[in-house]
């Protein structure tokens, strides 16, 4: 059954157990030469099966091996050959073309040419523009991405850089990701970048390995100010138990983000993110919340986009909190005030147009916190501990959430929890407003 926010993408007759993307990018004329293999484990038995590939013209397809026929259609190709649940199939898909974002209700998303170099913000169907996949969040793989670029450049994926080698005037970069991943987290950042070590300045160091890759004229900025993020990350993992990934890494892009952006196991910020503003430091709190909520633990349908958002943006409360800025009620208080004078919206069903909508974040935020209210916060934090701990590198569901924390909290919990997630209207704000 396909995702009903997201019709066109994903398949559910097989899921792809690693992704083997060779990139032979060229980054003046913006043009791609890929090479995609995917290990495939069939779901079900099918006399073809369906990738989703947008604005790019596949060349040869291979299964097992053998040139095998396809068909391709705007957003999608159909590779004629069948699939039988319990027989593994390996398909290599040779494509080509300039690749542009995706164009559509949530805005452009997918590979973003820059005025040097390249940004891929994949959320929530953008991965098609630069690879074949199965473009839903419940397929996590494994990926290895080998990015041949300008040797101008540095060139970023996901995971691990196992190594790098320079031909002439290119550089082959290799990037391993050995923890399942969901499709739309998959990136490449392409830029004139200084690539090192985040240093955690006059913060206690996070026992996680953190890198920066920024400007070289924005170097020593970045490096103050995202120097707190070690402490971010030791706050976290005592709220929300251990960090879910090896190592963490931040892109500091050469242009103004709209807005910042998460991927596994990295946030994408723009120089208008770096600034010593509570604005700036809840964004980097937001995106490094989400390695647990979203990128760990992902959402199985699209519906449950407040699984990833509402703890991301409670997140940033919670730092608040830790600093001693502004306790989480207060923050609360506030949106809960700001949500009323919106129209209502259904937390666990928002509709596909309004998935990313401001209110989905802060109502979500506001289940949380009406949560932490009434449970109070050994119950509170033990059910996040446990939460990212039983899902992690897994997909979930409100459902999930619901049976934990009926688990860990008392049956009383979920009734505080249900209008919050299923009535349109606003819940009166937990424990009163004075």
């Amino acid at each position: 059954m396909t995702d009903p926010y997201l019709p066109q993408s994903g398949s559910t007759s097989y899921k792809v157990a690693h992704y083997d993307l060779r990139l032979d990018y060229h980054t003046a004329p913006n043009r791609l030469n890929g090479i995609a293999t995917l290990q495939i484990e069939p779901l079900e038995a099918v006399s073809s099966f369906k990738l989703d590939l947008s604005g790019l013209t596949v060349t040869k397809v291979y299964v097992n091996g053998k040139t095998t026929r396809f068909k391709q259609s705007p957003g999608q190709v159909t590779v004629r050959s069948a699939l039988t649940p319990g027989t593994p199939v390996r398909a290599e898909i040779r494509y080509n073309g300039n690749p542009a974002p995706a164009m559509g209700t949530w805005g452009d998303v997918g590979w973003e040419e820059l005025e040097e170099g390249v940004l891929v913000a994949g959320q929530p169907n953008g991965a098609s523009t630069w690879f074949p996949c199965n473009d839903h969040p419940r397929n996590k793989s494994t990926y290895t991405i080998t990015i041949l670029s300008d040797s101008d450049y540095v060139s970023i994926a996901n995971g691990t850089l196992t190594s790098t080698r320079r031909k002439a005037s290119r550089t082959e970069w290799v990037w391993e990701c050995n923890v399942p991943m969901a499709t739309y987290l998959a990136t490449v950042q392409i830029g004139p970048y200084k690539m090192g070590p985040l240093e955690p300045g006059q913060h206690k160091a996070s026992r996680i390995p953190m890198a920066l890759a920024t400007a070289e004229h924005n170097w020593a900025k970045a490096q103050n100010f995202l120097s707190l993020q070690h402490q971010m990350m030791n706050v976290f993992e005592d709220l929300f138990g251990p960090y879910p990934f090896d190592r963490y890494g931040v892109v500091v892009t050469n242009e103004h983000l709209e807005i910042p952006l998460e991927s596994q196991p990295l946030s994408i910020l723009g120089p208008n993110h770096v600034g010593q503003s509570w604005e700036a430091e809840r964004l980097v709190a937001h995106e490094l919340s989400h390695q647990w909520f979203g990128n760990s633990v992902s959402l199985t349908t699209w519906s449950d986009i407040w699984l990833n958002e509402g703890f991301a943006c409670y997140s940033e409360w919670l730092w608040a909190e830790s600093k001693g800025h502004q306790a989480a009620s207060s923050h609360a208080k506030r949106h809960w005030g700001l949500l009323k004078l919106k129209p209502g919206l259904i937390l666990t069903n928002p509709g596909a147009p309004d998935m990313f909508d401001d209110r989905v974040y802060k109502k979500g935020a506001l289940a949380v916190h009406a949560l932490r209210h009434h449970v109070g916060d050994e119950k509170f934090f033990t059910l996040l501990r446990s939460w990212t701990q039983t899902y992690k590198h897994a997909n979930a569901t409100t459902t999930d959430f619901l049976t934990m924390t009926n688990q860990v909290c008392g049956e009383g919990a979920n009734d505080v929890l249900t209008p919050w997630l299923y009535e349109q209207s606003l819940p009166p704000f937990p424990g009163g407003l004075f």
